[in-house]
């Protein structure tokens, strides 16, 4: 499909920033993956005009951005006015997802309803606990937590039952906080109602992508995804390339005499938010498909779309980066460019 990196770097707001606050960011993705608490913020930041990490930092304290179990069984950054549709759209999935777990620990509904029952009391009123603290109040109440594995499922249930959140952090700590003493009350959607926005956000930020992608990002189903698709038709386009149809909003592309660089911390949209990364490692010659599957993990190096290479987070000016193809003298410079940019961003 031509243009299809183009169209992403467009769509995921990398190629052009137009948005100033990270509320507006997240709410226009519907959710951006934050298991790495830094490497999300960067995610936000970069793709803001104007942003620091301080900026960030601060509209998670204040909740104007909510951390929490979502989609997939992992933490995202969604907008509060989301937080309840979208946990109740896909959280039945992740409860299954993590059902196998809660076995190995011994976690039955039994135990979720008790460790409810104790985190409502003891968050109640406007209080925000740490971790430790919560585990303190759960063996309070004679509820087994020798196993901080077995808190952090006992958490992350309650998160999915849309009982807690993320609250300010306290020094590098999260704190917990009861979600409807955090986000006011919204407005009810359907399931297809809910269906719908999820997969319009989606296309509209990750596409051009197929059902499949959605599906892995969303961890709902392709059925799901093809039947919200069908009844998106007249505001997606579409195109068919071998085997896989292709599904985007309608994009204005934008040309560049000279390349552009990112650097992507690990589990950034760009990457985490496609299950096929083909795309972006054709300048590899020697990736397989297994190992693009793996760019996930990685801090990557884009030029123009493209992964070119690897940097370690806390390197200051990228002195460690390993480029692993041959890059122009422009990229290079399109690459130092990119290195400010994060380090202007940092504290």
């Amino acid at each position: 499909m031509r243009n299809l990196v183009r169209r992403r770097l467009v769509n995921q707001h990398l190629a052009r920033q137009t948005l100033t606050t990270p509320s507006e960011i997240v709410a226009r993705f519907g959710a951006i993956q934050a298991q790495d608490y830094a490497a999300a913020k960067w995610a936000i930041g970069q793709r803001l005009v104007g942003a620091s990490d301080a900026m960030v930092e601060r509209a998670m304290n204040e909740g104007s951005i909510i951390r929490t179990h979502v989609l997939r069984p992992t933490w995202h950054f969604v907008a509060p006015a989301d937080i309840r549709w979208m946990l109740e759209l896909t959280s039945p999935r992740v409860k299954a997802a993590a059902a196998s777990q809660w076995r190995i620990y011994e976690l039955d509904e039994q135990d979720f309803r008790r460790s409810n029952a104790t985190l409502e009391k003891a968050l109640r009123g406007g209080k925000q606990l740490t971790r430790a603290e919560i585990a303190r109040a759960l063996g309070r109440a004679k509820i087994h937590v020798t196993s901080g594995v077995r808190v952090g499922h006992l958490l992350m249930r309650a998160e999915l039952d849309a009982l807690i959140c993320s609250g300010g952090r306290r020094g590098k700590q999260f704190t917990y906080a009861l979600l409807d003493e955090r986000v006011p009350a919204t407005e009810r959607l359907t399931r297809d109602e809910a269906l719908v926005e999820l997969t319009r956000r989606y296309f509209a930020t990750h596409g051009p992508a197929t059902p499949k992608d959605f599906a892995w990002w969303s961890g709902l189903t392709i059925t799901d995804a093809k039947a919200t698709l069908a009844m998106l038709d007249d505001e997606l386009e579409h195109e068919t390339v071998g085997s896989q149809t292709f599904w985007f909003a309608p994009t204005a592309l934008t040309r560049s005499s000279k390349p552009v660089a990112h650097l992507l911390a690990n589990y950034d949209e760009y990457v985490v938010g496609l299950a096929d990364r083909s795309a972006m490692v054709e300048r590899l010659s020697n990736v397989s498909a297994s190992e693009a599957k793996a760019l996930v993990f990685d801090h990557v190096v884009l030029v123009d779309g493209q992964v070119v290479g690897t940097w370690p987070r806390t390197s200051g000016r990228g002195s460690d980066m390993k480029l692993l193809t041959k890059v122009t003298e422009s990229e290079r410079q399109a690459i130092s460019a990119a290195v400010d940019r994060y380090e202007h961003f940092v504290p």
